[in-house]
């Protein structure tokens, strides 16, 4: 299997890894009627993501993205610095 990756400072990110968080995440995101999309993740461990449905126009989508999804992918993805929504 082939793995796409992007390093950052020595530390290398695993795409498939990323994905796999989000997977797990992605139910509770659709419970509420929303979704979530990898988008990108740069050489400086941004992960861009975007986010649909219902929690593209949440107010708590802020919440959501930085305490929910950026705070998992630092746990599980080494190299992980930021989630942005795009």
């Amino acid at each position: 299997m082939d793995t796409e990756t992007t390093t950052t400072e020595a530390v290398v990110i695993d795409k498939d890894k990323v994905q796999e968080v989000l997977n797990m995440l992605r139910p509770y995101l659709q419970g509420d009627g929303g979704d979530v999309e990898l988008v990108d993740i740069t050489p400086d461990g941004v992960v861009n993501v975007r986010l649909q449905g219902a929690c593209g126009t949440c107010p708590s989508s802020t919440y959501t993205l930085k305490m929910g999804i950026e705070e998992q992918l630092k746990q599980y993805v080494p190299g992980v610095k930021e989630v942005v929504s795009v």
